[in-house]
């Protein structure tokens, strides 16, 4: 159903616990002034949220799982790795626990250095193998043009869903069944549904594609709904571990630097020249969203931060104006437009993932189903 958010006014509130606030058009607070985002967290995810003891006994049941389906196989899982803190961090852990993944990196075109870096460091201080997919360039340009011209929010579901899609079909076409996702909850278990979309929905991509691109997509990974969430469930699975530990970010930054030469890039997923520039400028400029409101909130949900540290942190700049310079330039160049039409891109009438074709219906009925079989089985 549609949903007409520039009608919507209402006076500015920010939740009392976290620092999410009114610049999520969906938000609501109870008596206490606490938001459905923090009610959520407690209520949705912290029953399969596991930083404790009970914790440590998944931990172990996953590992074994994994090892033993593995044997007789070069690989017994494999890894996503962005150059990012998450990934890098889990790729140790996994290392450690004697596991056998296949690393696989995907190049969308917008590698700081110090992610190339930190992959290297890792990949061989650790001794993985390491597959890159390079995505075409004029491809990947043509998709994340397309988005930008179609002026809705979520500019990263390009290169999210090729790095998923590349991964999840690399898996299959190896018969790698474990997939082992950084995702979780200590810094992602609050983004609000109104500040993005859903990568995975190729439905969505591909009509905005359809309607703003300028050249087919013949190499472009994609992942139709049918077989990422029909086929690929009965075929892999995927497992989240940093859910079954405790996990503390800035812990993990020391522990990458100390022991394996990582470098911090400054932000969540700066690792990125484009996801800077789209979280620092595109989304605040065009729709007032900071992201860093729901990291810095997952962190303060999780007992990372407190929330007087969190309001100092948004308290700074998101970029200095040299900065925002250099990488307007960047950017502009690599897509292959003026600054000029850059920027024109960002003051264009904002529209929303709904305002397209998409599989959001099936896809929640399908999550309801599967979370219910999840608690039904107890999967970690």
């Amino acid at each position: 159903m549609a949903r007409d958010w520039e009608q919507i006014q209402r006076t500015y509130q920010i939740c009392t616990r976290c620092v999410m606030d009114t610049t999520d058009p969906e938000i609501a607070f109870d008596h206490d002034g606490i938001c459905n985002h923090c009610t959520e967290v407690e209520t949705r995810f912290k029953p399969r949220w596991f930083p404790d003891e009970r914790g440590v006994g998944l931990l172990g049941q996953m590992i074994e799982e994994v090892r033993a389906n593995g044997k007789g196989k070069r690989y017994d899982s494999i890894i996503g790795l962005s150059g990012g803190v998450d990934s890098a961090y889990l790729a140790v852990k996994v290392a450690e626990w004697g596991l056998r993944p296949l690393a696989v990196h995907v190049d969308a075109g917008w590698n700081s250095e110090i992610a190339v870096k930190n992959i290297d460091q890792i990949v061989t201080r650790v001794g993985l193998d390491l597959h890159t997919h390079v995505v075409d360039w004029d491809e990947m340009r043509d998709v994340q043009l397309a988005f930008m011209r179609s002026n809705v929010a979520n500019l990263d579901v390009p290169q999210d869903h090729a790095f998923f899609a590349a991964l999840y079909n690399y898996a299959s076409a190896n018969d790698i069944r474990y997939v082992i996702s950084g995702s979780n909850y200590a810094t992602e278990s609050i983004l609000p549904v109104s500040w993005g979309y859903d990568a995975m929905d190729a439905r969505h991509l591909r009509t905005i594609h359809e309607r703003f691109g300028t050249i087919p997509l013949k190499t472009f990974p994609v992942v139709d709904f049918l077989k990422y969430h029909y086929t690929y469930p009965k075929k892999m699975t995927v497992l989240r571990p940093l859910n079954l530990m405790p996990y503390r970010k800035d812990d993990a930054i020391a522990y990458l630097e100390k022991n394996y030469g990582f470098r911090y890039y400054g932000g969540k997923h700066y690792e990125s020249r484009w996801t800077r520039f789209y979280e620092g400028y595109f989304l605040p400029a065009k729709f007032g969203y900071d992201k860093r409101k729901a990291h810095l909130s997952s962190m303060i949900v999780a007992g990372e931060i407190t929330r007087d540290q969190a309001l100092k942190e948004l308290e700074k700049a998101l970029y200095t104006d040299n900065e925002l310079q250099e990488d307007k330039a960047f950017v502009a160049k690599k897509l292959g437009i003026t600054v000029a039409e850059l920027d024109d891109l960002v003051v264009q009438p904002r529209r929303y993932y709904w305002d397209y074709p998409n599989n959001e219906a099936r896809a929640r009925r399908f999550h309801a189903l599967h979370a219910s079989l999840q608690r039904v089985v107890g999967r970690f």
